[in-house]
């Protein structure tokens, strides 16, 4: 049963897998950073200085100036604006990855539009046929 585990372990679709979660963690890391450092401020900008990462609904009544004050008062909140940057987050990530998915399909459809050459012995068995086609 180890050897078993141990074989699994070492198949190149689990390590691929593997790496290919690391860097899939790593890229939404990214994205996020893109999205409420760069993308987020000129939109809120853009909308009357609006910035969504302090935009919330406090569910105790009570009025906070900034998201910190609510958390640091530990104040249940419904927080719409971080929702808002997550999903314009999720909306980027999937673009991106729609463009990887869509170059590599291109390049698999380059790879096989491709004629191949025929094979040695297919060639001398197509010159042996048109020479015996010729011999009738």
């Amino acid at each position: 049963m180890i050897q078993d585990f141990k074989a699994f372990l070492l198949k190149g679709n689990v390590i691929d897998m593997a790496v290919g979660f690391i860097f899939g963690a790593a890229f939404g890391v990214v994205v996020k950073s893109l999205v409420t450092n760069i993308i987020m401020p000129p939109v809120g900008k853009v909308m009357a200085d609006v910035d969504f990462a302090n935009m919330f609904y406090a569910l105790d009544g009570k009025e906070y100036t900034t998201l910190a004050a609510l958390e640091e008062a530990g104040a249940p909140a419904i927080k719409y604006g971080t929702f808002i940057n997550d999903a314009i987050g999720f909306v980027i990530l999937g673009f991106v990855i729609f463009m990887l998915v869509r170059m590599i399909t291109n390049m698999q459809k380059k790879e096989e539009a491709k004629p191949s050459a025929p094979a040695a012995d297919i060639v001398l068995l197509t010159e042996i046929r048109d020479a015996l086609a010729k011999k009738k």
